[in-house]
């Protein structure tokens, strides 16, 4: 097994605001997910867990995409 899967195309999911990749699901030793990039782990990742894509989609959406301050 690969230790990943890719992200369904089902799900709504931003890429990486760093490098424009998407992510993936990575299962961590403790059998929890991260959805992370698949290029760099120093970019943004969730906190060990269920998969939560909002919480990716939170952080690698931009202030100029949403019109919010």
């Amino acid at each position: 097994m690969r230790g990943f899967l890719n992200m369904p195309q089902s799900l709504n999911c931003k890429v990486c605001k760093h490098c424009g990749a998407a992510p993936i699901i990575f299962l961590t030793d403790q059998a929890l997910y991260v959805v992370k990039c698949p290029n760099d782990d120093g970019h943004y990742q969730t906190a060990p867990g269920v998969i939560d894509v909002e919480d990716w989609n939170f952080h690698n959406t931009d202030v100029m995409e949403t019109g919010r301050i």
